[in-house]
């Protein structure tokens, strides 16, 4: 089997796509009420449509991402793109709490091509793979930033039903795009299916930058989550008191972060890796101080999102593009690892936060993304220096 050339429209629908997949995780965060309503579920069985959507996204990353160094890509995306259309489709029909959290799972299962097409682009790729995984992450952040905005606005005007209908539809016209523009490209690892996994693991301890890469994708994407889940209780509390679509609204500012931050894939391309993770969590920390000394300033507040956004954004388009050069026959392996600890230290920085706001309030909240940016910012010096002392014996 050889490698098929793509089509200049390739990328493009890599990026449309991705965004498309991974947004059906979040679509139902701001229906759940909606949910339980015409169910007659408590807000507990509502609660585990969300939490199941995310479980069967995290087992998929881990038993089905690997899968992308082992099988033909394109099959594997528009099958598990086949699988979300089907249970989109359902779920847009389902009466009952236990379907839908049932067809939530597997909606979570079928929203992993997001991340097998994000490697995938980086082995299509050479000279700009850090410009072209930037284009394609862009896609999988609008995806994720916007669905909460697109749900709440359908949701309203013709139904919480509808939401899922309509993202059936866009899943189906990607799957078909998909299946016609992929290339085609032959698989590498020609171990079982338990060999695969036990190598996924392996790199862990093979390679230091995907160690440092994970670790600083844990951190960031921590501060993340954590600054959302935070400013909701922030800007509804007094003496603000926003409506959930209004602080809904800020998700906006915070796509156009997304759309920005590619530019740093730039100076990954050109070798200058730690310039601009140096300038992109400094960034995040700019932000945070902006958000203490102004704790109550929309203008500030907004450049502060947009700043924390790019920063984030742009520090994991130079990490994936890191790992993405350490082993060009397991991007899909090396993407599991990297991913795992992203989304562990996202589930991680969310508790924090919750627990910083009860007991402290908004101060106490930016204290603590405050001390993760700085860890951040730490493991940047760690990863420099490192490279530093490898340096001499390279050559």
């Amino acid at each position: 089997m050889k490698t098929t050339p793509y089509h200049p429209f390739t990328i493009p629908l890599m990026a449309i796509s991705a965004g498309v997949t991974v947004a059906n995780i979040y679509y139902n965060q701001p229906i759940l009420n909606d949910i339980s309503a015409a169910t007659g579920a408590t807000a507990g069985e509502a609660g585990r449509v969300s939490t199941l959507a995310q479980l069967g996204y995290g087992l998929g990353m881990f038993f089905i991402l690997p899968l992308g160094d082992k099988v033909d890509r394109r099959k594997l995306i528009t099958g598990l793109t086949s699988l979300l259309f089907v249970s989109l489709l359902l779920l847009s029909m389902a009466r009952s709490i236990q379907l839908i959290c049932l067809l939530s799972f597997f909606v979570g299962i079928g929203s992993t091509p997001a991340q097998i097409l994000l490697p995938m682009s980086a082995t299509i790729s050479t000279g700009d793979r850090g410009k072209t995984v930037g284009r394609v992450f862009a896609g999988i952040l609008i995806g994720i930033l916007g669905a909460r905005v697109v749900a709440g606005v359908v949701s309203d005007l013709l139904g919480w039903r509808y939401v899922f209908a309509i993202s059936a539809l866009l899943v189906l016209t990607v799957t078909i795009l998909l299946y016609r523009y992929l290339p085609v490209i032959p698989p590498k690892f020609r171990g079982s299916y338990p060999q695969l996994l036990s190598s996924t693991v392996k790199l862990i301890g093979e390679y230091s930058v995907l160690r440092q890469a994970a670790l600083l994708g844990a951190f960031t994407f921590g501060t993340f989550c954590s600054f959302w889940t935070t400013l909701t209780f922030h800007l509804s509390a007094a003496p603000l008191h926003y409506s959930a679509s209004r602080i809904g609204l800020f998700g906006l500012i915070a796509i156009g972060g997304a759309l920005a931050a590619p530019a740093f894939g730039k100076l990954a391309d050109k070798g200058q890796v730690y310039k601009s993770l140096l300038l992109t969590v400094s960034m995040i920390i700019v932000s945070i101080l902006l958000l203490k000394i102004f704790p109550h300033s929309v203008i500030m507040l907004s450049v502060s999102i947009f700043l924390l956004d790019v920063g984030v954004q742009a520090t994991q388009i130079t990490n994936f593009t890191r790992i993405y050069s350490l082993h060009e026959h397991a991007h899909s392996r090396l993407n599991t690892v990297y991913m795992t600890a992203y989304f562990m230290g996202a589930a991680i920085g969310t508790s924090c936060g919750v627990a910083a706001w009860q007991y402290g309030g908004w101060d106490m909240a930016t204290w603590q993304l405050l001390i993760w940016s700085i860890i951040a910012l730490g493991i940047v010096g760690w990863s420099a220096n490192t490279q530093l002392r490898m340096a001499p014996a390279k050559r």
